[in-house]
């Protein structure tokens, strides 16, 4: 018989396995263990959970493909917080920069899963490139640029953080550009996306499959967990700005998202 001390140390176990991202149940026997007990067996589940909970976690997925998947509430000390990606992405973490950094993850969510099967299918691998999203991301800031003139709110404050300001934000800074010594200029558009494409890479979501444009990825279960939990956030802009058609610099996709399929998420 499994004792309550022994049933909270193999969920926490499992919990522990989530904040190692890059790994899958199909690596590790213990982890795959561990996630077939999740899911058979209720008591662990609940335990799991209760752990979770005490964490400040949400578990959002527990499956053989990605493993335990979980995110974090507002108060919880493994929130990462701008601050924290600013440190890790190296930035300095201004409103102006959080802004480039929230288009370049929403530009990368809706190149990789631009209509609602894509997320809806397990089996589904989205690839997306640096400059594909770079380009999908200056397309759309441009329709917010029409958008304002249109409407008069042209002389949006740069310093809010919010997407009606995003695209003079983004039509201010440079696209690529370069150091005195050859190096990418990190702070331009385009080292910009490749610093959160990276990101998303260091945290199990992304997987680098090669240099072509600037670098590819393909999606990881893990991802597709994640975009589906924001996705009512992050698709909801592109409602907004009412775009039906992106294109990533070498040819035009769909986006088939519609408030009718957000609100199935």
């Amino acid at each position: 018989m499994t004792t309550a001390a022994q049933l909270t140390a193999d969920a926490a176990r499992l919990i522990g396995y989530g904040f190692r991202p890059k790994l899958v149940p199909a690596r590790d026997d213990t982890y795959r263990d561990l996630v077939l007990r999740a899911r058979a067996d209720d008591e662990f589940a609940a335990a799991v959970q209760a752990v979770a909970t005490g964490l400040d976690l949400v578990v959002l997925e527990i499956s053989d493909r990605s493993g335990i998947v979980f995110g974090s509430t507002q108060d919880s000390v493994f929130a990462v917080r701008m601050t924290d990606y600013a440190r890790r992405t190296g930035g300095e973490g201004k409103a102006s920069e959080r802004v480039l950094h929230a288009l370049a993850h929403l530009g990368a969510a809706t190149l990789a899963f631009p209509r609602p099967a894509d997320l809806a299918n397990e089996t589904y691998l989205g690839r997306i490139t640096v400059d594909g999203v770079e380009a999908f991301v200056r397309e759309a800031a441009g329709r917010l640029a029409e958008a304002a003139a249109e409407t008069d709110t042209a002389d949006v404050a740069t310093d809010q953080p919010g997407l009606e300001a995003a695209w003079r934000v983004y039509t201010r800074r440079a696209r690529t550009g370069s150091t005195g010594d050859g190096r990418k200029l990190a702070s331009s558009t385009t080292g910009i996306v490749s610093k959160a494409l990276t990101f998303l890479a260091d945290q199990g979501l992304l997987v680098r499959t090669g240099d072509e444009r600037r670098g590819t990825f393909r999606t990881t279960p893990r991802y597709r967990t994640q975009v589906r939990e924001a996705g009512v956030v992050m698709f909801d802009e592109l409602l907004r700005l009412g775009i039906t058609e992106i294109s990533d610099g070498t040819g035009t996709v769909t986006v088939g998202w519609t408030a009718e399929s957000l609100a199935q998420l």
